[in-house]
């Protein structure tokens, strides 16, 4: 997976140019430029092939010749799904066809460039002011230009919007509302805050009231905490991106010193009486930064989340973990690997809360994954060191 550290080059007016590639996608292999004189048809071709275009046109036409692209590949992908479905002779089958399906879409629609100026501008027609929105993903300007795909830039512009006007979440009560940034994934699912908000708290806290937030994102779950009545919470997070995040909300709401922030992988040092971790729901490797919130490759967070809550619980302490079945629905891991799993941990099932998502993708039909999808069950396990 790239990152902003690469270059991109190409030829424009006998001249060889670069600029810094802000992009999670590889870089393209050829790149020519492309204007509203390109047909949705000639664009879709070169994308298919890996030809980056780099607009000079009118923006709002390259917002329109996206989507003419887009209708393009959804069409073959609805006929080569059906077929696929049809069969799916291996578990997880129907998930990896339409990962697959994802991953070529993404990559023919990355295909359509947008070069930024230096301070984060773009000379084009019609271009809307995107500075301040990259300025807050990227950090300040430098005075080098760069490029980075239209859908990327739409999603840095969605971000902005984001973060600006928050995402209300009823289990904070009171209509309060955490702010995502850019690359940190946005509790718009709120089940699995209800759970956290809900479930009963371990008698433990009563005389050790720490508890630790694995994996803190927006910081969510340790907004939960605190306003719930625990006196600590130690919150980690392997990306500074994450950090800053729930820093930020964690400002907005008054309770930064109730929650420590801490860079490290998993744990931190010391016991808690309580341990939460919602870690990614399904067992794939992720392409985005994005993503990493949702895929976690070989279930690697699950499985240190559970093989080290014990050294990290205290006496009658609990871990809760917060987990979709969505996995097991579309066969990509099964409810007694899981169960293998925290038995191995030397770790005890204490109780479960069950709640079914309500979120848009159940409803929908022609999701390929629907039936996976109208099945699924968030849980918050409560777990308990074995006797």
């Amino acid at each position: 997976m790239n990152t902003n550290t690469s270059f991109l080059t190409w030829s424009e007016k006998d001249t060889e140019r670069s600029a810094l590639w802000r992009s999670d996608q590889n870089r393209p292999a050829r790149v020519v430029l492309a204007d509203d004189t390109l047909s949705a048809d000639a664009a879709y071709r070169l994308a298919c092939e890996g030809t980056g275009l780099l607009w000079r046109g009118d923006f709002q036409n390259a917002r329109q010749l996206l989507q003419a692209m887009a209708r393009r590949i959804d069409k073959p992908q609805k006929a080569k799904r059906k077929k696929t479905d049809a069969a799916a002779p291996m578990p997880g089958a129907a998930f990896h066809t339409h990962r697959q399906a994802q991953a070529q879409r993404t990559r023919v629609l990355s295909q359509v460039l947008i070069e930024l100026n230096g301070d984060y501008s773009i000379a084009l027609r019609r271009a809307p002011d995107a500075t301040q929105a990259c300025a807050q993903a990227f950090g300040p300007a430098t005075g080098e230009a760069s490029v980075i795909s239209l859908r990327a830039l739409q999603g840095v512009i969605g971000a902005f919007e984001w973060r600006k006007n928050g995402v209300e979440v009823p289990a904070l009560g009171e209509s309060l509302r955490i702010h995502p940034h850019y690359g940190v994934f946005s509790p718009l699912r709120g089940e699995y805050v209800d759970l956290v908000a809900k479930a009963p708290l371990p008698s433990a806290l009563k005389e050790h009231s720490v508890a630790f937030d694995i994996g803190v994102g927006t910081g969510v779950l340790s907004v939960v905490l605190a306003r719930r009545g625990v006196q600590q919470v130690v919150a980690t997070d392997m990306a500074e991106r994450a950090l800053v995040c729930a820093r930020d909300n964690l400002q907005r709401l008054g309770l930064q010193n109730q929650v420590q922030l801490l860079q490290t992988d998993l744990f931190p040092p010391g016991q808690a009486a309580l341990v939460v971790c919602n870690p990614p729901w399904l067992p794939a490797r992720p392409t985005s930064v994005l993503e990493q919130a949702v895929y976690d490759e070989g279930s690697q967070m699950l499985k240190g989340f559970l093989g080290g809550l014990k050294a990290h619980l205290c006496e009658g302490g609990e871990g809760w973990l917060i987990l979709s079945d969505l996995a097991e629905h579309l066969g990509l891991r099964s409810r007694e690997t899981l169960l293998g799993w925290i038995a191995d941990a030397s770790l005890k099932v204490l109780g479960r809360l069950d709640v079914k998502p309500v979120h848009g993708k159940t409803r929908d039909e022609t999701d390929p994954l629907h039936a996976a999808r109208a099945a699924e069950v968030t849980s918050l396990w409560r777990l308990g060191v074995a006797d």
